[in-house]
């Protein structure tokens, strides 16, 4: 019987690369979206209207999978939005939203799927981080503190579930080739701001890194070959090997030197 798969923010990006090749490999996969009409004629799997800050969106979708499919055996929690801005610049309701998108919304959602999984007795939960939330990166430190809060929450997860047959894993992808700049929000560079050079040296460097970014099947392809692993390692990460390498040299340096390491890459000092 295929599995039933259940795609957080499938309508683009990297959700809609991993739905669109599950559904080729003959899952039964369904998406989510805050507006999925927008996506009727693109989207060859179905999406479900669902907003990942609302607790009673997240309800409402999750049962309607469960009144279609009965089952769900695969959760990929990959919704997520991104921040960039000077710590001391960015407004605390975009901090927030942050936190309530990529920490908060992949947490509900999963409390949403655990009596189901836990009655079924398996299931597996994929959540979507970021090599960024290895490191505090500069203008970016929101982003990562968020990612870093959700791989941190899923280690403590993965132990307290893994007596039901649950199984959860982490994915931290480096930079692909997304439309997360169009839905991005980044405090403003401003003209009388102390950060300003910096900070748009940094935000076009990153910007430059999106566009160039690796192509998003390369995610859909760890994501399948989890969903087929008995039982999944902790933490996985993917992109290019400097980005990959970057968290073995965090490990391994003295703090202050990978500091200065982070400041020349960025171009900060």
């Amino acid at each position: 019987m295929p599995k039933v798969v259940f795609i957080t923010g499938g309508s683009s990006g990297i959700g809609k690369a991993i739905g669109d090749h599950l559904t080729l490999l003959g899952y039964i996969v369904y998406g989510t979206s805050r507006n999925p009409s927008k996506y009727e004629s693109i989207s060859i799997f179905p999406l479900l209207e669902m907003n990942v800050v609302c607790v009673e969106s997240i309800t409402k979708a999750v049962s309607q999978l469960i009144e279609k499919e009965g089952r769900i055996d695969v959760l990929v929690n990959n919704a997520g939005i991104g921040i960039t801005g000077p710590l001391e610049e960015t407004p605390n309701e975009e901090i927030k939203q942050a936190f309530d998108t990529n920490f908060y919304g992949p947490i509900n959602v999963i409390k949403a799927m655990l009596p189901l999984m836990r009655d079924q007795g398996s299931g597996k939960i994929i959540n979507i981080t970021s090599i960024a939330g290895y490191m505090g990166l500069p203008f970016r430190g929101i982003y990562s503190a968020t990612k870093a809060a959700l791989e941190i929450t899923t280690e403590a997860f993965r132990m307290e579930t893994r007596q039901f047959g649950i199984e959860m894993t982490n994915i931290a992808p480096g930079d692909f080739a997304t439309n997360i700049v169009a839905g991005r929000y980044h405090a403003p560079v401003l003209e009388d701001s102390p950060y300003k050079v910096a900070y748009g040296n940094t935000l076009a460097m990153m910007n430059e890194h999106v566009d160039s970014g690796e192509d998003p099947s390369k995610m859909a392809k760890v994501v399948h070959s989890i969903i087929e692993t008995s039982h999944p390692k902790i933490h996985y990460k993917v992109g290019a090997f400097l980005q990959k390498f970057s968290i073995v040299l965090k490990r391994i340096l003295p703090d202050k030197i990978y500091e200065r390491m982070l400041l020349k890459h960025y171009k900060l000092k």
